[in-house]
Protein backbone atom coordinates (compact mmCIF):
# COMPACT_ATOMS: atom_id res chain seq x y z
CA UNK A 1 0.00 0.00 0.00
CA UNK A 2 1.15 3.76 -0.31
CA UNK A 3 2.54 5.27 2.73
CA UNK A 4 4.56 7.74 4.56
CA UNK A 5 9.08 7.72 4.42
CA UNK A 6 10.76 6.58 7.43
CA UNK A 7 14.01 7.47 5.58
CA UNK A 8 14.24 3.75 3.85
CA UNK A 9 13.41 2.94 0.59
CA UNK A 10 10.14 1.83 -0.50
CA UNK A 11 8.81 3.08 2.74
CA UNK A 12 4.93 2.22 3.28
CA UNK A 13 2.62 2.95 6.30
CA UNK A 14 -0.11 1.39 7.14
CA UNK A 15 -3.04 2.80 9.02
CA UNK A 16 -4.15 1.89 12.45
CA UNK A 17 -3.03 -1.26 14.27
CA UNK A 18 -4.63 -3.00 16.59
CA UNK A 19 -3.71 -2.88 20.59
CA UNK A 20 -0.43 -4.76 21.55
CA UNK A 21 -2.47 -6.52 24.92
CA UNK A 22 -5.68 -7.59 22.66
CA UNK A 23 -3.22 -9.52 20.06
CA UNK A 24 -1.66 -11.30 23.09
CA UNK A 25 -5.07 -12.07 24.30
CA UNK A 26 -5.84 -13.49 21.18
CA UNK A 27 -2.79 -15.77 21.57
CA UNK A 28 -1.30 -16.18 24.66
CA UNK A 29 1.71 -17.33 24.50
CA UNK A 30 1.87 -20.05 27.12
CA UNK A 31 -0.50 -21.87 25.00
CA UNK A 32 1.81 -22.23 21.91
CA UNK A 33 3.09 -25.79 20.94
CA UNK A 34 6.81 -26.54 19.87
CA UNK A 35 5.36 -28.80 17.22
CA UNK A 36 3.13 -28.39 14.97
CA UNK A 37 0.67 -31.06 13.03
CA UNK A 38 0.78 -30.79 9.15
CA UNK A 39 -1.86 -30.37 6.64
CA UNK A 40 -4.15 -33.57 6.92
CA UNK A 41 -3.81 -35.62 3.46
CA UNK A 42 -5.46 -34.60 0.87
CA UNK A 43 -5.50 -31.06 2.17
CA UNK A 44 -4.67 -27.37 1.43
CA UNK A 45 -3.92 -25.37 4.42
CA UNK A 46 -3.79 -21.91 4.08
CA UNK A 47 -2.53 -19.29 7.03
CA UNK A 48 -2.80 -16.13 7.32
CA UNK A 49 0.00 -14.70 10.17
CA UNK A 50 -0.02 -10.94 9.43
CA UNK A 51 -2.41 -8.82 7.49
CA UNK A 52 -6.20 -10.49 9.29
CA UNK A 53 -7.52 -7.50 11.51
CA UNK A 54 -4.71 -4.78 10.62
CA UNK A 55 -3.31 -3.53 7.45
CA UNK A 56 0.43 -4.36 6.94
CA UNK A 57 2.63 -6.81 8.26
CA UNK A 58 1.44 -9.11 5.50
CA UNK A 59 2.25 -12.47 5.28
CA UNK A 60 0.34 -15.79 3.82
CA UNK A 61 1.19 -19.31 4.20
CA UNK A 62 -0.24 -22.36 2.13
CA UNK A 63 1.07 -25.61 3.15
CA UNK A 64 0.16 -29.11 1.70
CA UNK A 65 1.58 -31.66 2.35
CA UNK A 66 5.47 -31.38 2.96
CA UNK A 67 5.28 -28.57 1.24
CA UNK A 68 5.66 -24.78 2.37
CA UNK A 69 5.17 -21.39 0.24
CA UNK A 70 5.19 -18.38 2.07
CA UNK A 71 3.64 -15.09 0.56
CA UNK A 72 5.12 -11.44 1.29
CA UNK A 73 6.80 -10.49 4.37
CA UNK A 74 5.64 -6.99 5.19
CA UNK A 75 5.80 -5.16 8.52
CA UNK A 76 3.85 -2.60 10.04
CA UNK A 77 4.56 0.68 11.92
CA UNK A 78 4.06 1.53 15.27
CA UNK A 79 1.39 3.51 17.13
CA UNK A 80 0.92 4.66 20.57
CA UNK A 81 0.03 1.61 21.80
CA UNK A 82 3.54 0.93 20.85
CA UNK A 83 6.00 3.71 22.02
CA UNK A 84 9.67 3.80 21.15
CA UNK A 85 8.95 0.55 18.73
CA UNK A 86 10.91 0.88 15.10
CA UNK A 87 8.59 -1.83 13.72
CA UNK A 88 6.17 -4.61 14.14
CA UNK A 89 6.60 -7.74 12.53
CA UNK A 90 4.88 -11.31 11.86
CA UNK A 91 5.72 -14.12 14.25
CA UNK A 92 7.22 -17.19 12.30
CA UNK A 93 7.56 -19.84 14.92
CA UNK A 94 5.39 -21.98 13.09
CA UNK A 95 7.35 -21.62 10.02
CA UNK A 96 10.72 -21.61 12.02
CA UNK A 97 9.44 -24.78 13.08
CA UNK A 98 8.96 -26.19 9.57
CA UNK A 99 12.01 -24.29 7.76
CA UNK A 100 12.97 -27.53 6.47
CA UNK A 101 9.56 -27.68 4.52
CA UNK A 102 9.57 -24.02 3.11
CA UNK A 103 10.00 -24.47 -0.98
CA UNK A 104 10.07 -20.46 -1.27
CA UNK A 105 9.34 -17.13 -0.87
CA UNK A 106 7.18 -14.78 -3.03
CA UNK A 107 6.80 -11.55 -2.62
CA UNK A 108 4.14 -9.57 -4.21
CA UNK A 109 5.56 -6.35 -4.46
CA UNK A 110 8.21 -3.52 -3.35
CA UNK A 111 6.03 -1.55 -0.62
CA UNK A 112 7.70 -2.50 2.98
CA UNK A 113 4.11 -3.86 4.26
CA UNK A 114 4.99 -6.59 2.33
CA UNK A 115 8.55 -6.79 1.71
CA UNK A 116 9.81 -4.66 4.91
CA UNK A 117 10.34 -7.89 7.48
CA UNK A 118 12.74 -9.82 5.30
CA UNK A 119 16.00 -8.68 7.10
CA UNK A 120 14.49 -9.51 10.24
CA UNK A 121 13.14 -13.13 9.16
CA UNK A 122 14.93 -14.88 6.93
CA UNK A 123 17.66 -15.94 8.26
CA UNK A 124 15.05 -17.80 11.06
CA UNK A 125 13.37 -19.21 8.06
CA UNK A 126 16.64 -20.82 6.93
CA UNK A 127 16.82 -18.15 4.44
CA UNK A 128 14.66 -20.08 1.59
CA UNK A 129 14.81 -18.61 -2.35
CA UNK A 130 12.93 -15.56 -2.63
CA UNK A 131 10.85 -15.00 -5.88
CA UNK A 132 10.54 -11.44 -7.29
CA UNK A 133 10.01 -9.68 -10.32
CA UNK A 134 13.19 -6.97 -11.23
CA UNK A 135 12.14 -3.74 -9.39
CA UNK A 136 11.38 -5.88 -6.23
CA UNK A 137 14.24 -7.92 -6.28
CA UNK A 138 16.36 -4.65 -6.43
CA UNK A 139 14.30 -2.72 -3.44
CA UNK A 140 14.88 -5.98 -1.08
CA UNK A 141 18.58 -6.01 -2.23
CA UNK A 142 19.02 -3.06 -1.56
CA UNK A 143 17.26 -2.72 1.63
CA UNK A 144 19.20 -5.61 2.88
CA UNK A 145 22.49 -3.62 2.04
CA UNK A 146 21.37 -1.77 5.65
CA UNK A 147 21.87 -4.97 7.22
CA UNK A 148 25.46 -5.94 6.70
CA UNK A 149 25.14 -8.87 9.11
CA UNK A 150 22.48 -10.46 7.49
CA UNK A 151 22.74 -13.77 5.54
CA UNK A 152 23.40 -13.36 1.59
CA UNK A 153 19.89 -13.27 -0.01
CA UNK A 154 19.13 -15.72 -2.85
CA UNK A 155 16.62 -13.52 -5.17
CA UNK A 156 15.49 -15.17 -8.17
CA UNK A 157 13.91 -12.64 -10.25
CA UNK A 158 10.55 -14.06 -11.70
CA UNK A 159 7.98 -12.37 -14.33
CA UNK A 160 4.52 -13.24 -15.47
CA UNK A 161 5.94 -15.65 -17.83
CA UNK A 162 7.48 -17.90 -14.68
CA UNK A 163 6.26 -21.05 -13.49
CA UNK A 164 8.34 -22.91 -10.51
CA UNK A 165 8.10 -25.94 -9.08
CA UNK A 166 7.94 -25.11 -5.24
CA UNK A 167 8.47 -29.29 -3.84
CA UNK A 168 6.71 -32.31 -4.99
CA UNK A 169 3.26 -30.91 -4.94
CA UNK A 170 3.15 -27.57 -5.03
CA UNK A 171 4.36 -24.93 -8.23
CA UNK A 172 3.62 -21.26 -8.71
CA UNK A 173 2.73 -18.79 -11.68
CA UNK A 174 2.32 -15.28 -12.46
CA UNK A 175 -0.08 -12.41 -13.44
CA UNK A 176 1.06 -8.96 -13.61
CA UNK A 177 -1.25 -6.24 -12.00
CA UNK A 178 -1.77 -3.07 -11.24
CA UNK A 179 -0.87 -0.90 -8.30
CA UNK A 180 1.36 1.75 -7.40
CA UNK A 181 4.36 0.69 -8.17
CA UNK A 182 5.72 -1.06 -11.21
CA UNK A 183 6.43 -4.74 -11.19
CA UNK A 184 3.44 -5.52 -8.66
CA UNK A 185 2.98 -9.25 -9.70
CA UNK A 186 -0.30 -11.89 -8.48
CA UNK A 187 0.53 -15.07 -8.00
CA UNK A 188 -0.84 -18.42 -8.68
CA UNK A 189 0.18 -21.30 -6.05
CA UNK A 190 -1.08 -24.49 -7.96
CA UNK A 191 -2.12 -27.36 -5.82
CA UNK A 192 -3.60 -31.42 -6.51
CA UNK A 193 -7.28 -29.40 -5.56
CA UNK A 194 -6.89 -26.34 -7.64
CA UNK A 195 -5.39 -23.16 -8.06
CA UNK A 196 -4.62 -20.99 -4.51
CA UNK A 197 -4.73 -17.65 -5.62
CA UNK A 198 -3.38 -14.38 -4.28
CA UNK A 199 -3.70 -11.23 -6.39
CA UNK A 200 -1.80 -9.24 -3.52
CA UNK A 201 -2.66 -5.34 -3.41
CA UNK A 202 -4.42 -4.16 -7.14
CA UNK A 203 -6.68 -2.06 -8.78
CA UNK A 204 -8.27 -2.13 -12.16
CA UNK A 205 -7.61 0.85 -14.21
CA UNK A 206 -10.39 1.83 -16.72
CA UNK A 207 -10.07 4.12 -19.58
CA UNK A 208 -12.00 6.71 -21.47
CA UNK A 209 -14.96 5.23 -22.09
CA UNK A 210 -14.93 3.47 -18.68
CA UNK A 211 -13.94 -0.02 -19.79
CA UNK A 212 -11.47 -2.10 -17.56
CA UNK A 213 -7.89 -1.88 -19.47
CA UNK A 214 -5.76 -4.91 -19.09
CA UNK A 215 -8.07 -7.47 -17.52
CA UNK A 216 -7.35 -10.50 -20.18
CA UNK A 217 -4.92 -12.29 -17.49
CA UNK A 218 -7.84 -12.60 -15.22
CA UNK A 219 -10.48 -13.85 -17.79
CA UNK A 220 -8.13 -16.28 -18.58
CA UNK A 221 -7.08 -17.72 -15.38
CA UNK A 222 -10.63 -17.85 -14.64
CA UNK A 223 -10.80 -20.56 -16.98
CA UNK A 224 -8.78 -22.66 -14.66
CA UNK A 225 -10.18 -24.78 -12.25
CA UNK A 226 -9.61 -22.26 -8.89
CA UNK A 227 -10.10 -23.27 -5.66
CA UNK A 228 -9.67 -20.56 -3.22
CA UNK A 229 -8.99 -16.53 -3.88
CA UNK A 230 -7.73 -14.43 -1.21
CA UNK A 231 -8.76 -10.88 -2.06
CA UNK A 232 -7.56 -7.40 -0.30
CA UNK A 233 -10.17 -5.73 1.69
CA UNK A 234 -8.40 -2.29 1.91
CA UNK A 235 -11.01 -0.16 0.31
CA UNK A 236 -13.99 -2.44 0.13
CA UNK A 237 -16.16 0.43 1.96
CA UNK A 238 -15.37 2.03 -1.01
CA UNK A 239 -18.39 1.99 -3.75
CA UNK A 240 -17.54 2.02 -7.44
CA UNK A 241 -13.79 2.32 -9.35
CA UNK A 242 -11.39 4.05 -8.34
CA UNK A 243 -9.66 7.15 -9.87
CA UNK A 244 -7.40 6.64 -12.78
CA UNK A 245 -3.56 7.11 -12.64
CA UNK A 246 -4.36 8.78 -16.20
CA UNK A 247 -6.89 11.50 -14.06
CA UNK A 248 -4.23 12.40 -11.57
CA UNK A 249 -1.88 12.44 -14.33
CA UNK A 250 -3.86 14.54 -16.39
CA UNK A 251 -4.71 17.09 -13.33
CA UNK A 252 -0.87 17.43 -12.65
CA UNK A 253 0.00 18.58 -15.83
CA UNK A 254 -2.43 21.13 -16.05
CA UNK A 255 -1.18 22.23 -12.76
CA UNK A 256 2.13 22.49 -13.08
CA UNK A 257 0.99 24.15 -16.76
CA UNK A 258 -0.04 27.09 -15.45
CA UNK A 259 1.84 27.09 -12.49
CA UNK A 260 4.11 30.33 -12.56
CA UNK A 261 6.38 30.25 -10.18
CA UNK A 262 8.13 26.76 -8.54
CA UNK A 263 6.48 24.12 -8.25
CA UNK A 264 6.89 21.69 -4.55
CA UNK A 265 5.38 18.29 -4.36
CA UNK A 266 4.98 16.90 -1.17
CA UNK A 267 3.64 12.87 -1.80
CA UNK A 268 4.80 8.60 -1.12
CA UNK A 269 8.41 7.96 -1.83
CA UNK A 270 6.99 4.45 -2.74
CA UNK A 271 4.95 5.95 -5.22
CA UNK A 272 7.44 5.04 -8.18
CA UNK A 273 5.25 5.29 -11.25
CA UNK A 274 3.53 8.67 -9.89
CA UNK A 275 6.79 10.39 -9.29
CA UNK A 276 8.23 9.08 -12.98
CA UNK A 277 4.90 10.75 -14.29
CA UNK A 278 6.15 13.79 -12.71
CA UNK A 279 9.07 13.96 -14.51
CA UNK A 280 8.09 13.46 -17.71
CA UNK A 281 5.59 16.39 -17.06
CA UNK A 282 9.02 18.20 -15.79
CA UNK A 283 10.93 17.41 -19.18
CA UNK A 284 7.96 18.22 -21.68
CA UNK A 285 7.48 21.71 -19.87
CA UNK A 286 11.50 22.32 -19.43
CA UNK A 287 11.50 22.39 -15.34
CA UNK A 288 14.63 20.62 -13.75
CA UNK A 289 13.59 18.57 -11.19
CA UNK A 290 14.86 18.45 -7.81
CA UNK A 291 14.70 14.85 -5.61
CA UNK A 292 14.80 15.33 -1.81
CA UNK A 293 14.36 13.11 0.15
CA UNK A 294 16.47 9.91 1.27
CA UNK A 295 14.01 6.76 0.22
CA UNK A 296 12.83 9.07 -2.86
CA UNK A 297 16.05 9.44 -3.99
CA UNK A 298 17.20 6.02 -3.77
CA UNK A 299 13.71 4.98 -5.48
CA UNK A 300 14.09 7.11 -8.31
CA UNK A 301 18.18 5.24 -8.44
CA UNK A 302 16.54 1.87 -8.57
CA UNK A 303 14.05 3.06 -11.28
CA UNK A 304 16.60 4.85 -13.61
CA UNK A 305 19.43 1.51 -13.04
CA UNK A 306 16.40 -0.97 -14.44
CA UNK A 307 15.62 1.55 -17.03
CA UNK A 308 12.21 1.78 -15.62
CA UNK A 309 12.48 5.83 -16.68
CA UNK A 310 15.92 6.99 -18.54
CA UNK A 311 15.78 11.02 -17.90
CA UNK A 312 17.24 13.47 -20.10
CA UNK A 313 21.07 14.32 -18.93
CA UNK A 314 19.89 17.45 -17.92
CA UNK A 315 16.20 16.92 -15.97
CA UNK A 316 17.75 16.03 -12.83
CA UNK A 317 19.72 18.63 -10.31
CA UNK A 318 21.19 18.25 -6.54
CA UNK A 319 18.88 20.23 -4.28
CA UNK A 320 21.58 22.61 -3.14
CA UNK A 321 21.14 24.16 -6.73
CA UNK A 322 17.42 24.68 -6.99
CA UNK A 323 18.12 28.67 -6.15
CA UNK A 324 20.25 28.47 -9.39
CA UNK A 325 17.03 28.72 -11.97
CA UNK A 326 14.59 30.75 -12.56
CA UNK A 327 11.06 29.78 -10.28
CA UNK A 328 9.58 29.13 -13.40
CA UNK A 329 11.82 25.91 -14.25
CA UNK A 330 11.61 24.82 -10.87
CA UNK A 331 10.25 21.56 -9.73
CA UNK A 332 10.91 19.83 -6.09
CA UNK A 333 9.57 16.67 -5.06
CA UNK A 334 10.10 15.56 -1.52
CA UNK A 335 9.30 13.18 0.91
CA UNK A 336 6.94 14.17 4.05
CA UNK A 337 3.30 14.87 2.68
CA UNK A 338 2.43 13.41 5.94
CA UNK A 339 3.70 15.74 8.09
CA UNK A 340 6.16 13.62 9.34
CA UNK A 341 8.63 15.12 11.52
CA UNK A 342 11.99 15.37 10.02
CA UNK A 343 10.91 14.96 6.36
CA UNK A 344 11.84 16.93 3.47
CA UNK A 345 8.30 19.07 3.44
CA UNK A 346 7.90 19.27 7.54
CA UNK A 347 11.86 20.88 7.46
CA UNK A 348 10.52 23.23 4.56
CA UNK A 349 7.32 24.40 6.53
CA UNK A 350 9.26 25.00 9.84
CA UNK A 351 11.70 26.70 7.62
CA UNK A 352 14.43 24.41 8.95
CA UNK A 353 15.23 23.10 5.33
CA UNK A 354 18.53 24.08 4.29
CA UNK A 355 17.92 24.85 1.03
CA UNK A 356 14.69 25.72 0.01
CA UNK A 357 12.34 28.71 1.56
CA UNK A 358 9.51 29.09 0.29
CA UNK A 359 8.35 32.18 -1.69
CA UNK A 360 4.58 33.95 -1.90
CA UNK A 361 4.79 32.54 -5.81
CA UNK A 362 5.66 28.77 -4.94
CA UNK A 363 2.83 26.13 -5.56
CA UNK A 364 2.60 23.61 -3.06
CA UNK A 365 1.17 20.20 -4.11
CA UNK A 366 -0.01 17.12 -1.33
CA UNK A 367 -0.27 14.22 -3.71
CA UNK A 368 -0.96 11.99 -1.32
CA UNK A 369 -4.12 10.49 0.66
CA UNK A 370 -4.62 10.78 4.43
CA UNK A 371 -3.23 8.06 6.24
CA UNK A 372 -5.87 7.59 9.70
CA UNK A 373 -3.96 9.32 12.53
CA UNK A 374 -2.05 11.73 10.54
CA UNK A 375 -4.77 14.15 10.23
CA UNK A 376 -3.10 16.44 12.99
CA UNK A 377 0.60 16.51 11.22
CA UNK A 378 -0.49 17.25 8.01
CA UNK A 379 -3.06 20.24 8.94
CA UNK A 380 0.15 21.38 11.01
CA UNK A 381 1.78 20.67 7.72
CA UNK A 382 -0.35 22.72 5.67
CA UNK A 383 -1.14 25.70 8.06
CA UNK A 384 2.79 26.10 8.48
CA UNK A 385 3.30 26.74 4.30
CA UNK A 386 0.46 28.80 4.36
CA UNK A 387 1.63 30.96 6.84
CA UNK A 388 4.44 31.51 4.06
CA UNK A 389 2.10 32.50 1.49
CA UNK A 390 2.25 29.19 -0.24
CA UNK A 391 -0.78 28.39 -2.80
CA UNK A 392 -1.69 24.78 -1.57
CA UNK A 393 -3.50 22.31 -3.65
CA UNK A 394 -4.15 18.79 -2.04
CA UNK A 395 -6.36 15.84 -2.95
CA UNK A 396 -9.59 17.33 -1.32
CA UNK A 397 -8.98 20.20 -3.80
CA UNK A 398 -8.14 18.47 -6.65
CA UNK A 399 -8.12 14.65 -8.21
CA UNK A 400 -4.34 14.72 -7.65
CA UNK A 401 -3.84 11.11 -5.82
CA UNK A 402 -5.40 8.03 -6.77
CA UNK A 403 -5.46 4.49 -4.29
CA UNK A 404 -3.90 2.10 -5.57
CA UNK A 405 -6.14 -0.57 -3.84
CA UNK A 406 -9.46 -1.51 -5.42
CA UNK A 407 -12.82 -0.05 -4.25
CA UNK A 408 -15.30 -2.39 -4.16
CA UNK A 409 -16.78 -2.71 -8.09
CA UNK A 410 -13.57 -3.62 -8.88
CA UNK A 411 -13.13 -6.49 -6.35
CA UNK A 412 -16.56 -7.71 -7.41
CA UNK A 413 -15.14 -7.56 -11.04
CA UNK A 414 -11.99 -9.53 -9.65
CA UNK A 415 -14.20 -12.31 -8.37
CA UNK A 416 -16.56 -12.82 -11.47
CA UNK A 417 -13.28 -13.12 -13.75
CA UNK A 418 -11.10 -15.49 -11.31
CA UNK A 419 -14.52 -17.70 -10.76
CA UNK A 420 -13.29 -19.06 -7.24
CA UNK A 421 -15.10 -21.95 -5.56
CA UNK A 422 -14.13 -20.69 -2.12
CA UNK A 423 -13.23 -17.28 -1.38
CA UNK A 424 -11.31 -15.57 1.99
CA UNK A 425 -11.04 -11.71 2.69
CA UNK A 426 -7.52 -10.69 3.98
CA UNK A 427 -5.72 -7.26 4.33
CA UNK A 428 -8.08 -5.48 6.50
CA UNK A 429 -9.76 -4.55 10.20
CA UNK A 430 -12.25 -7.28 10.54
CA UNK A 431 -15.36 -5.10 9.74
CA UNK A 432 -13.67 -4.79 6.46
CA UNK A 433 -13.20 -8.65 6.02
CA UNK A 434 -16.73 -8.85 6.28
CA UNK A 435 -17.74 -6.40 3.98
CA UNK A 436 -15.37 -8.47 1.58
CA UNK A 437 -17.29 -11.36 2.29
CA UNK A 438 -20.72 -10.37 2.02
CA UNK A 439 -19.86 -8.53 -1.25
CA UNK A 440 -18.13 -11.96 -2.39
CA UNK A 441 -21.15 -13.48 -1.63
CA UNK A 442 -23.35 -11.15 -3.49
CA UNK A 443 -20.94 -12.26 -6.46
CA UNK A 444 -22.97 -15.68 -5.90
CA UNK A 445 -20.22 -17.55 -4.25
CA UNK A 446 -22.06 -19.83 -1.35
CA UNK A 447 -22.03 -18.20 2.27
CA UNK A 448 -20.71 -21.74 3.11
CA UNK A 449 -17.73 -21.30 0.49
CA UNK A 450 -16.55 -18.23 2.32
CA UNK A 451 -14.41 -18.48 4.97
CA UNK A 452 -13.29 -14.69 7.09
CA UNK A 453 -10.64 -14.82 9.69
CA UNK A 454 -11.37 -13.84 12.92
CA UNK A 455 -7.63 -13.27 13.66
CA UNK A 456 -4.19 -13.76 12.43
CA UNK A 457 -3.12 -17.24 12.91
CA UNK A 458 -5.80 -18.95 11.97
CA UNK A 459 -5.64 -22.44 10.09
CA UNK A 460 -7.94 -22.93 7.26
CA UNK A 461 -8.08 -26.06 5.78
CA UNK A 462 -9.76 -27.07 2.17
CA UNK A 463 -10.40 -30.70 1.13
CA UNK A 464 -11.75 -29.85 -2.39
CA UNK A 465 -15.36 -30.29 -1.23
CA UNK A 466 -15.43 -27.68 1.89
CA UNK A 467 -13.43 -25.72 3.47
CA UNK A 468 -13.27 -24.41 7.43
CA UNK A 469 -10.82 -22.90 10.14
CA UNK A 470 -9.67 -25.55 12.15
CA UNK A 471 -9.63 -25.93 16.10
CA UNK A 472 -5.84 -25.10 15.94
CA UNK A 473 -3.95 -21.54 15.34
CA UNK A 474 -0.33 -21.02 15.13
CA UNK A 475 1.65 -18.24 17.30
CA UNK A 476 0.85 -14.38 15.68
CA UNK A 477 1.34 -11.94 18.43
CA UNK A 478 3.29 -9.24 17.65
CA UNK A 479 6.77 -9.47 17.14
CA UNK A 480 8.34 -5.81 17.97
CA UNK A 481 11.42 -4.29 16.15
CA UNK A 482 13.39 -2.20 18.91
CA UNK A 483 16.88 -0.28 17.51
CA UNK A 484 18.72 -3.80 16.49
CA UNK A 485 16.41 -6.23 19.17
CA UNK A 486 13.71 -8.28 17.57
CA UNK A 487 11.35 -9.80 19.83
CA UNK A 488 12.75 -8.56 22.89
CA UNK A 489 10.14 -5.91 23.90
CA UNK A 490 8.38 -7.14 26.66
CA UNK A 491 4.97 -6.36 26.82
CA UNK A 492 5.59 -4.94 30.64
CA UNK A 493 8.29 -2.71 28.66
CA UNK A 494 5.66 -1.21 26.60
CA UNK A 495 3.25 -0.97 29.30
CA UNK A 496 5.93 1.07 31.19
CA UNK A 497 6.56 3.12 27.96
CA UNK A 498 2.90 3.67 27.79
CA UNK A 499 2.79 5.01 31.60
CA UNK A 500 5.44 7.35 30.72
CA UNK A 501 3.63 8.93 28.04
CA UNK A 502 -0.17 10.11 29.56
CA UNK A 503 0.73 10.10 33.15
CA UNK A 504 5.03 11.21 33.74
CA UNK A 505 7.67 10.04 36.02
CA UNK A 506 8.07 10.83 40.00
CA UNK A 507 11.36 10.15 41.22
CA UNK A 508 12.06 10.00 44.60
CA UNK A 509 15.71 10.12 46.10
CA UNK A 510 15.87 9.02 50.40
CA UNK A 511 18.88 9.30 52.19
CA UNK A 512 18.41 6.51 55.19
CA UNK A 513 21.20 6.39 57.99
CA UNK A 514 22.05 3.18 57.92
CA UNK A 515 22.41 2.42 61.81
CA UNK A 516 19.10 3.79 62.65
CA UNK A 517 16.89 3.56 59.81
CA UNK A 518 15.74 7.49 60.31
CA UNK A 519 15.87 9.42 57.09
CA UNK A 520 18.51 12.04 56.67
CA UNK A 521 17.36 15.72 55.32
CA UNK A 522 14.08 16.23 53.59
CA UNK A 523 13.49 13.79 50.40
CA UNK A 524 14.77 15.10 46.97
CA UNK A 525 11.79 14.63 44.26
CA UNK A 526 11.94 15.28 40.79
CA UNK A 527 8.78 15.06 38.19
CA UNK A 528 8.54 14.67 34.59
CA UNK A 529 5.47 15.01 33.02
CA UNK A 530 3.35 14.50 35.56
CA UNK A 531 3.54 18.16 38.01
CA UNK A 532 4.94 21.31 37.64
CA UNK A 533 6.67 21.55 41.49
CA UNK A 534 6.95 25.26 41.44
CA UNK A 535 3.04 24.82 41.56
CA UNK A 536 2.94 21.89 43.55
CA UNK A 537 4.45 22.65 46.86
CA UNK A 538 1.42 21.30 48.94
CA UNK A 539 1.45 18.16 47.34
CA UNK A 540 4.57 18.11 47.68
CA UNK A 541 5.01 18.91 51.68
CA UNK A 542 2.73 16.27 51.94
CA UNK A 543 4.58 13.68 49.91
CA UNK A 544 7.82 14.55 51.63
CA UNK A 545 6.15 13.73 55.56
CA UNK A 546 4.82 10.31 53.80
CA UNK A 547 7.68 9.46 52.35
CA UNK A 548 9.89 9.61 55.52
CA UNK A 549 6.79 8.22 57.56
CA UNK A 550 6.72 5.24 55.55
CA UNK A 551 10.70 5.02 55.39
CA UNK A 552 11.09 5.04 59.51
CA UNK A 553 7.89 3.17 59.94
CA UNK A 554 9.33 0.15 57.85
CA UNK A 555 13.14 0.58 59.01
CA UNK A 556 12.77 0.75 62.64
CA UNK A 557 12.84 -2.73 63.88
CA UNK A 558 14.57 -4.01 60.66
CA UNK A 559 18.28 -4.61 61.20
CA UNK A 560 19.27 -4.71 58.77
CA UNK A 561 17.31 -2.95 56.31
CA UNK A 562 16.12 -4.81 53.56
CA UNK A 563 16.26 -1.74 51.17
CA UNK A 564 14.24 -4.00 48.28
CA UNK A 565 11.10 -4.06 50.48
CA UNK A 566 11.48 -0.24 51.65
CA UNK A 567 11.11 0.36 47.91
CA UNK A 568 8.22 -1.41 47.28
CA UNK A 569 6.09 -0.42 49.92
CA UNK A 570 7.39 3.22 49.25
CA UNK A 571 6.67 2.71 45.52
CA UNK A 572 2.99 1.55 46.67
CA UNK A 573 2.09 4.00 49.13
CA UNK A 574 3.47 7.67 47.40
CA UNK A 575 1.60 6.17 44.02
CA UNK A 576 -1.94 5.34 45.79
CA UNK A 577 -1.10 9.30 47.45
CA UNK A 578 -0.52 10.84 44.30
CA UNK A 579 -3.70 8.93 42.36
CA UNK A 580 -6.02 10.22 45.38
CA UNK A 581 -4.48 14.10 45.32
CA UNK A 582 -4.43 13.93 40.94
CA UNK A 583 -6.01 10.83 39.68
CA UNK A 584 -3.05 10.61 37.38
CA UNK A 585 -0.85 7.23 38.15
CA UNK A 586 2.90 8.55 37.23
CA UNK A 587 5.38 6.32 37.43
CA UNK A 588 7.21 6.00 40.74
CA UNK A 589 10.58 5.39 41.09
CA UNK A 590 11.78 5.40 44.75
CA UNK A 591 15.70 6.01 45.38
CA UNK A 592 17.25 4.83 48.64
CA UNK A 593 20.61 5.69 49.94
CA UNK A 594 22.13 4.43 52.91
CA UNK A 595 25.00 6.41 54.28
Amino acid sequence: MEGRQTGKIGSSRPTRTRRIERTKRDYPQKTFKKSYSKAAEGKVRIIPIGGVEEIGRNMTVVEYGDDIVVVDAGLQFPEEETPGIDFIIPNTKYLEAKKDKIRGMIISHGHLDHVGAIPYLIDKLGNPTIYATKLTKAIILKRQEEFPHGPKLDVQEITSESRIKMGKSLAAKFFDITHTIPDAIGTVIETPLGNVIYPGDFKIELDAKGNPENIEPYVNLGKEKNLVLLMESTNVEMPGFSMSEKTVRENLERIFTAAKGRIIVGTFSSQIERIIEMLKIAESLGRKVFIDGYSMKTNIEIAKELKLFVPKKDTLASIDRIDDYPPEKVLAICTGAQGEKNASMMRIANKKHKYIKIRPDDTIILSSSIIPGNEKSIQNLKDNLARQGARIIHNKMEDIHASGHAYSEELKMMIKMIKPKFFIPVHGHYFMLKTNADLAESTGIPKENIVTPMANGIIIETDGEKIQPTKETVPANYVMVDGLGVGDVQEVVLRDRQMLSQDGIFVIITVIDAQSGKVRNSPDIISRGFIYLRESQDILKQTRYLIKKTVEEATGKMHPVNIDYVKTLLRERIAKFLFQKTKRRPMVLPVLIEV
